[in-house]
């Protein structure tokens, strides 16, 4: 698509706008509503001090990493250091690597910190959690407001189907506001807005010898190519929370008439995704100012990251679809795998309860899982987590334990099929099944090998 459209594009440029052009506000309210903007001074200046300092004692401490992502088949550093934050046992997966929370002060979790400022900053990142939540329920409560109002003030849109696409996806203030809003929509809302967890990014500019130029609208230096976040609970909101270093050093262009945006500062650029007719956003983001991407805006739009002169810090907060990528439900595999896996009372000889097809094939997969999802993945890149916490280290020598019982499982399935009296077609089938998986398996090993 991206080929498509630069061929499309030739030597021209799409156009954009900034807050300093006329036609601004007009363009944000018509397609880019979903876009919500707040200004650092609506914020706490309690909490943006707590935040601030989470930051820097983050930087001070070597906790900024560089992901070794993959894309089509290579494998890419990132400009951008990260670390994520988030519920204990949580992960993050974007571009075939899985980030592991290091997790912030939560209830019931004896969690120890590599240092008390640590600990602090991740109870700061805990409190913008929390502010940003508030802040998104009340966003979408707005936006919900003024779509009421403006369904009972149109008498030539449909309502019942008006109700249907514009309240229902989106939840609703309260019960009465519209006969056509179903009861469980605030709990919709709630659960779209209660981040579990928080990608830290940070980058001085200075330090990149090479940064990618905006390809579409000229926009200049990106931090962050276009994109969409990935691995998201559907139509959840995105909050985003941006600390530049701004201090003195930095001042904007001293052209009087300068057309677009001013490469001094940081901007978030938005795009409707795959689209030439409508021009793009580019939107400054100082010291403490923070924006929302709601309801369906991640998955229609696309944003970047454009680089200013100074350092910055950001918080980007996420309702994670976690089906698949918590410790207790990788936990919870493990145990449903080794539920074949037998000892003798008398003898400790380890045996399969079943040699079904469908039951090893359930086993192998889960094996699979745990090797190249989790302990690949942590141990890839895991020990720099140990620079803020060692809380990974004991449920991953878990994991551990329960691949290696895997691995027997693995060999007495093969011995298994060795065996004579087997019956003829049940023993090609338990091949064919396990041969897909163990080449699978094969296939994983040497990539992760090269990588």
């Amino acid at each position: 698509q991206k080929k498509k459209l630069l061929e499309e594009l030739g030597e021209n440029k799409l156009p954009y706008v900034t807050p300093a052009d006329a036609d601004f506000h007009q363009l944000w309210k018509t397609k880019y509503s979903k876009l919500v903007f707040g200004k650092s001074d609506t914020v706490p200046e309690q909490l943006h001090q707590m935040v601030q300092e989470g930051f820097l004692t983050l930087r001070k401490h070597d906790c900024f990493f560089q992901d070794l992502v993959r894309i089509k088949g290579r494998d890419f550093v990132t400009p951008v250091s990260r670390i994520l934050i988030g519920n204990p046992g949580y992960t993050y997966k974007y571009l075939n690597t899985r980030l592991f929370t290091v997790p912030w002060p939560t209830e019931g979790y004896d969690i120890k910190y590599c240092s008390p400022q640590i600990h602090d900053a991740c109870k700061a990142l805990i409190r913008l959690n929390d502010y940003l939540h508030i802040e998104a329920v009340k966003a979408l409560q707005g936006q919900n407001l003024l779509e009421t109002k403006e369904i009972k003030d149109t008498t030539v849109i449909d309502r019942e189907q008006n109700c249907d696409t514009s309240l229902t996806d989106k939840g609703s203030v309260s019960k009465d506001q519209s006969s056509c809003v179903p009861e469980d929509n605030y709990i919709s809302l709630k659960n779209r807005t209660s981040y579990n967890l928080t990608l830290l990014n940070y980058m001085d500019p200075v330090q990149m010898l090479y940064l990618k130029q905006e390809p579409y609208f000229g926009m200049g230096n990106m931090a962050v190519s276009w994109h969409h976040d990935e691995n998201l609970v559907e139509r959840s909101t995105v909050a985003v929370y941006s600390y530049s270093c701004e201090g003195s050093t930095v001042e904007g262009s001293s052209e009087q008439n300068q057309k677009g945006r001013d490469p001094a500062f940081w901007h978030v650029g938005l795009k409707v995704a795959w689209d030439i007719e409508t021009p793009g956003l580019a939107i400054p983001l100082h010291q403490g100012d923070f924006y929302l991407m709601l309801d369906d805006l991640n998955l229609t739009h696309q944003h970047c990251v454009l680089a200013g002169y100074s350092p910055r810090f950001s918080s980007t907060h996420r309702v994670a679809e976690c089906s698949r990528g918590t410790l207790e439900y990788i936990l919870g595999q493990c145990e449903l795998a080794l539920q074949n896996l037998q000892t003798d009372s008398d003898s400790m000889v380890l045996s399969l309860k079943s040699l079904e097809t469908a039951v090893i094939k359930q086993v192998e997969e889960i094996h699979n899982e745990v090797e190249f999802e989790w302990l690949r993945q942590f141990w890839f890149q895991g020990k720099r987590y140990l620079k803020c916490t060692d809380w990974w280290l004991k449920p991953m020598a878990k994991l551990e334990e329960f691949w290696k019982k895997m691995e027997i499982m693995t060999s007495l399935v093969l011995s298994e099929v060795g065996k004579e009296e087997q019956i003829e077609e049940q023993r090609k089938e338990t091949i064919r099944c396990l041969l897909l998986v163990l080449t699978e398996r094969q296939k994983l090993r040497e990539e992760w090998t090269a990588r």
